[in-house]
């Protein structure tokens, strides 16, 4: 599907009748292995919030009907984006409890790489999270907070903990780690790495941590933060910001697989992983 021309916002129609069959192929091929995978792996209130919305596995979802489920459950609608969109808009966006979607699925040959998140990631991704009360307002708060945080200069801090939560959290349960983070259970391999692999540190959630830490864009995470419940992640958000970036503003950066001595450690990773990526390249 071509990319259209966006409106101001950077929204632009879904125009769900112009997909392709081989699209919605895509979609399903993607769906499938996921749906196989999430039980017993991720968080109950992700599946909850897959259950609950118009998610079918045949077709790509349509925009319209999703959003008159979900806006009924906590007041979330998504709206399409071609692509990635400026910082100012995408907080607006959160801010107004609407989460930008990419319009667009990636290709048949790269079903596990995409340069810009599209309409899985988005929607399959994120958007069940949506559903949850709690959570949803984490995400408005946290759209709220960025608008502040680009008066600070503190955007490279912000979005490490958007990584750190949104897109690569765990939470704990009774029955052991769950994954929640969209970049998690959108993902086939990093669905078991992120839970089942000995290289990763799994660390308690700490803000000024998060926001610290360095991440992998280009591979699996080498430190996942773990959450005991979305209350704490709305708690951390709903307090002001600002003496936060200014006692980290000039602390130094953290390493992806660092320690530090007052984390609480989960696991603490071997970095086998990356050690025999880093290994490799330099061969």
């Amino acid at each position: 599907m071509l990319k259209v021309p966006h409106r101001p916002d950077y929204t632009i129609d879904q125009n769900w009748p112009a997909y392709t069959a081989a699209e919605h192929a895509v979609w399903q091929t993607l769906y499938r292995r996921q749906s196989k995978l999430l039980p017993g792996r991720a968080a109950n209130e992700f599946l909850d919030g897959f259950n609950a919305l118009p998610l079918g596995e045949e077709a790509i979802p349509d925009v319209e009907r999703l959003n008159a489920k979900l806006q009924a459950l906590t007041g979330w609608r998504v709206v399409c984006v071609p692509g990635l969109v400026p910082d100012a808009i995408f907080f607006e966006h959160l801010a107004n409890r609407r989460f930008p979607a990419g319009q667009f699925i990636r290709k048949p040959d790269r079903l596990d790489y995409i340069e810009e998140p599209d309409v899985f990631h988005d929607i399959f991704g994120h958007v069940p999270m949506l559903a949850h009360p709690v959570f949803a307002d984490y995400m408005q708060a946290f759209g709220e907070g960025g608008l502040r945080a680009m008066k600070f200069g503190m955007l490279t801090q912000l979005g490490r903990l958007y990584w750190a939560t949104v897109e690569f959290g765990l939470i704990r349960s009774e029955a052991g780690l769950r994954i929640y983070g969209s970049g998690i259970v959108s993902s086939k391999d990093e669905t078991r790495f992120a839970l089942e692999s000995e290289s990763p540190n799994r660390i308690h959630f700490n803000l000024e941590r998060a926001m610290r830490t360095d991440y992998r864009i280009d591979d699996f995470q080498q430190t996942y933060m773990v959450i005991d419940g979305f209350a704490e992640l709305f708690e951390a958000t709903r307090q002001d910001f600002a003496p936060i970036y200014e006692r980290i503003r000039g602390e130094p950066d953290v390493a992806p697989g660092e320690l530090l001595p007052g984390d609480r450690v989960h696991h603490r990773g071997t970095q086998a992983y990356a050690l025999a990526k880093a290994a490799k390249r330099a061969s």
